[in-house]
């Protein structure tokens, strides 16, 4: 097969640099150190200082307890990277950026750069050869059991996770709330995952006040969703539903959704939760379940390095290709009628039962 010149500059990253190579590469084999340096600063809390103002090294070493010269190096080096700036004075100051590590707040990312940089989780990255040699989790092999046990023996950093993982759904509900139209779905049944606890039902609802929901979850899912759904004062046309969506669902919906759940699990089990979708639905229900879909070819995307994440993490699951998600769908007896995409890192898939 002859590949001409075209093909071969379409086979190369979008958006390469005109650096030399070797430029490139050292830039892309210390990107560690840019996630260790953004995860002290959010550690810290320097977002939360600049809120009001730019400040003194010497102010933010003495509110953070840090040695001044030191974190005047940190700070530096984010600055270069558009993550707060240095003023002619001296002063570090907010910017766009470094804004997304404040605490709390619509589109903090706080937590989930605390998270990125925590040593579980760059011992567990560490190990990722182990995963590619084996296929196994290299979580499981430096610490000597799965995932959420060690959280379960560890409830702070498990807590931290948690918050991270809330950050992550309010992006995806922001994209799925922007590049979906609900005014007519009647009612719509949220599969509660860990960190959701009804947050996109709760949007969807009151931005469509003549709809209906259904929570449904485990009973400690359901308890945190009816205080989040009664805070936005939604609750009254919401229903929760106790269950786990490997058994069963419930039945009625207008439009079901299952968002950020499918790529932790193997084709065999994310297969059962599609297939009881389906028996839960009707000939004129919808189904979206929201995930990263990996592009063809060497496109650039964040799925694609979340994916090893996946490898290194949990057995069996893995992010997946639009042809991999309609297979799965087909097999499920789920037809897949659009795929939309979203200014997220996340899509939007489509079904009606075949």
């Amino acid at each position: 097969m002859v590949v001409t010149n075209s093909e071969k500059a379409s086979s190369r990253p979008t958006g390469a640099s005109s650096m030399p190579p070797q430029v490139v590469m050292l830039q892309m084999a210390n990107a560690y150190r840019v996630s260790q340096a953004i995860h002290v600063a959010a550690k810290l809390g320097i977002a939360d200082l600049l809120t009001d103002g730019a400040k003194s090294i010497s102010t933010l070493a003495e509110a953070t307890q840090t040695h001044p010269q030191s974190l005047y190096r940190l700070l530096r080096s984010l600055a270069s990277m558009g993550i707060f700036a240095e003023t002619e004075t001296g002063d570090f100051e907010m910017t766009p950026r470094g804004a997304t590590l404040q605490s709390g707040g619509s589109g903090s990312l706080r937590d989930y750069a605390i998270v990125a940089g925590e040593q579980w989780h760059w011992q567990t990255w560490g190990d990722v050869l182990y995963s590619v040699k084996t296929g196994k989790p290299a979580f499981d092999h430096v610490y000597g059991m799965e995932f959420l046990d060690y959280f379960a023996q560890n409830p702070d950093l498990a807590s931290t996770f948690d918050r991270s993982m809330v950050s992550l759904l309010e992006t995806i509900d922001t994209s799925i709330l922007a590049n979906y139209d609900f005014s007519d779905a009647g009612t719509i049944v949220e599969i509660g995952i860990p960190g959701g606890y009804g947050n996109l039902l709760a949007r969807i609802l009151t931005a469509n006040p003549v709809l209906r929901g259904v929570f449904f979850d485990l009973a400690p899912g359901l308890e945190l969703a009816k205080t989040l759904l009664t805070e936005q004062g939604v609750y009254d046309r919401c229903q929760l539903v106790e269950g786990e969506p490997f058994s069963s669902l419930p039945k009625g919906g207008d439009l079901y959704i299952l968002k950020n759940f499918i790529h932790d699990f193997n084709d065999q089990d994310a297969g059962r939760v599609l297939k009881h979708c389906c028996e839960a639905m009707d000939d004129t229900a919808k189904l979206l379940v929201v995930e990263m879909v990996i592009p063809p070819g060497n496109a650039p995307a964040l799925g694609k390095i979340v994916d090893i994440e996946a490898l290194i993490m949990s057995s069996g699951g893995y992010e997946r290709t639009e042809a991999q998600y309609r297979s799965l769908f087909a097999a499920a007896g789920l037809t897949v009628i659009n795929v939309i995409s979203s200014r997220s890192p996340f899509s939007i898939i489509e079904a009606v039962c075949a």
